[in-house]
């Protein structure tokens, strides 16, 4: 069987599959974890600002599954980090947890400040607070001012990334430090039919389009955290280490790139 873990470059293990939990809300969203866990599922991913990391906690401590074996990510977001107030936040997200520890905090994108947020998160890694940093949407530019200004490198670069858009050259800057690529959006908000490719690989391989995706990414050693509050595709999502893409399917399903993005350009999202 396929390994279900990468080795971040600070030397921790993450889950190569997560649940994303962006826009699922109070019992919505408890009930989402708990299920994933219950299914395998050993990462829920998180942030400030989708306002339900006091309902993932609850869901965290509603499963069966013991605190230590579930990776935990969650994010600043960008009023707190223009503010100057990251370590604020890191606590205040701990808080709402109800854990001790995050194992990934994240930055949630490069807004002004971004610095100054940075240094917070090697400080709150170095208080135990935090096991891993990384970032998330940051360009190969944002990636060389934080290294230059504080001399620490992110574990994990979180970006919007599916075979419409599969950022290249952002992923050959991150190769060269051992950054690890998480991809948002990883089922291009379902827009399968769109990529004939995706369908037809499907067929081949007698599995769900979804399934196909998130599978090609993950022969790209990329971590997936594909969203979703319905049980079944919860299940479904995880069925995705007892199956492999040939090369054959794997670079037909590169060629559907098209440079398409389906959330904001990190280059001017100004939120």
């Amino acid at each position: 069987m396929p390994a279900t873990t990468l080795t971040l470059n600070d030397g921790h293990a993450i889950p190569r599959l997560g649940l994303g939990v962006w826009q699922a809300h109070d019992n919505a969203a408890i009930s989402a974890v708990t299920h994933a866990l219950h299914a395998g599922y050993r990462h829920i991913d998180t942030a400030a600002v989708y306002g339900n990391e006091a309902a993932v906690g609850r869901g965290l401590r509603d499963s069966a599954v013991r605190r230590d074996q579930v990776f935990v990510t969650s994010k600043v977001w960008n009023d707190r980090i223009r503010a100057g107030e990251t370590a604020q936040a890191i606590d205040e997200s701990l808080q709402r947890l109800g854990i001790e520890q995050l194992d990934l905090m994240l930055l949630h994108w490069p807004t002004d400040g971004r610095v100054a947020a940075w240094e917070a998160l090697v400080r709150a890694r170095e208080a135990g607070k935090v096991r891993s940093i990384g970032v998330s949407n940051f360009l190969p530019a944002h990636l060389d001012e934080l290294v230059d200004a504080i001399g620490v490198v992110p574990a994990l670069n979180q970006i919007e990334h599916h075979p419409w858009l599969r950022q290249q050259p952002i992923r050959a800057a991150w190769a060269r430090h051992g950054i690890t690529v998480e991809a948002w959006s990883p089922l291009m908000q379902g827009r399968f039919e769109e990529c004939p490719a995706i369908g037809e690989i499907a067929a081949e391989t007698e599995r769900d389009p979804a399934q196909v995706v998130l599978r090609w990414a993950l022969q790209q050693d990329i971590v997936v955290i594909p969203k979703s509050v319905t049980p079944s595709r919860i299940e479904q999502n995880a069925q995705l280490f007892d199956f492999s893409l040939s090369d054959a399917q794997m670079t037909r399903l590169d060629a559907a790139e098209r440079e398409e993005r389906l959330g904001p350009d990190p280059a001017d999202f100004a939120f």
